[in-house]
């Protein structure tokens, strides 16, 4: 807390700063993004559209303008296609760093950015931490995602803990949380379980009822999520597994303890999944995972 009294010039050139980015709860229209703040959030003035949507608000140290860094944009599709493999690979070992390795029944695809109606896929019979051959279970759903989605780059599936509890409900999450608002309006619920989908026709289901979201829960089976970069598909999973072990803990402390869960009115639910819920926040979630398997792995599995 700094004082508005005297101080030393330190304080005061603080002060200034401070100052110069003050807040206000009124919702305005940000100018140069068009990008509106939720009726009850407080936003700083003066930020650039990346940094607006990104969340990244105000200044350095040093007094610079953060610039908070996005997917890059490659010269080649030869490099792109270099990036988007290193990055699967990643998302392969982040997802087995979290448990959600279940023997061959998990899977990560994205499509190659040459032959964009090819995918890459992880092996048959192999655990998240290697890269050979795939499985017709996860063409079948995979295949069917990309063609039906073009925009879709990259599909994640797992059978993590929390989301097949969840998924046993047959229901959409509630939006009780920040984290669920990623999942507004843009998850459903799968509910023709079949056993192991075997069948490109279910494949075809599935890809119907995930529609134009970034998620579907399948009931009794597990969780699947895309995304315009693996990145972002991933970060989509990983945050869709939480909001299920969230949900599952408020709808328990519901019944145990005779208090309410309070539901996120629709107004603040439909300004707050803007900014936590676009393609752009979700790639940048995912890079600490991503910086962070780099460092335990020693990037071995880059080259």
């Amino acid at each position: 807390m700094i004082s508005t009294g005297s101080g030393n010039p330190g304080q005061l050139r603080q002060l200034k700063i401070i100052t110069q980015t003050l807040v206000r709860t009124k919702a305005y229209q940000y100018r140069s993004s068009q990008i509106q703040s939720a009726p009850a959030a407080t936003v700083l003035l003066k930020e650039d559209s990346t940094n607006a949507a990104s969340g990244a608000l105000g200044l350095a140290k040093d007094g610079r303008k953060l610039k908070i860094h996005s997917c890059p944009q490659f010269k080649t599709p030869l490099e792109e296609r270099i990036y988007r493999k290193q990055h699967l690979a990643a998302a392969f070992r982040i997802f087995a760093d979290k448990g959600y390795d279940k023997g061959i029944a998990d899977h990560i695809s994205v499509r190659d950015p040459i032959l964009t109606d090819h995918f890459w896929l992880n092996p048959l019979s192999c655990t998240f931490f290697t890269d050979q051959a795939y499985q017709w279970s996860a063409f079948a759903i995979h295949s069917e995602i990309h063609k039906a989605r073009p925009e879709v780059n990259a599909a994640c599936h797992a059978h993590s803990v929390h989301g097949k509890a969840f998924s046993a409900l047959g229901r959409e999450l509630d939006m009780i949380t920040q984290d669920a608002l990623r999942f507004y309006k843009s998850h459903a619920v799968y509910t023709e379980f079949e056993g192991v989908v075997l069948d490109r026709e279910e494949g075809l289901r599935i890809a119907k009822a995930l529609g134009n979201g970034k998620a579907v829960i399948l009931q009794n089976h597990g969780l699947l999520t895309v995304g315009n970069t693996v990145d972002e598909a991933a970060f989509w999973l990983t945050s869709l597994d939480k909001t299920c072990h969230a949900q599952l803990l408020v709808d328990a402390a519901e019944l145990g303890s005779g208090h309410k869960k309070k539901i996120i009115n629709q107004e603040e639910a439909e300004f707050t999944a803007k900014q936590v819920g676009g393609p752009e926040k979700g790639w940048l979630a995912f890079q600490p995972y991503y910086d962070e398997i780099v460092a335990k792995t020693n990037g071995g599995f880059l080259s």
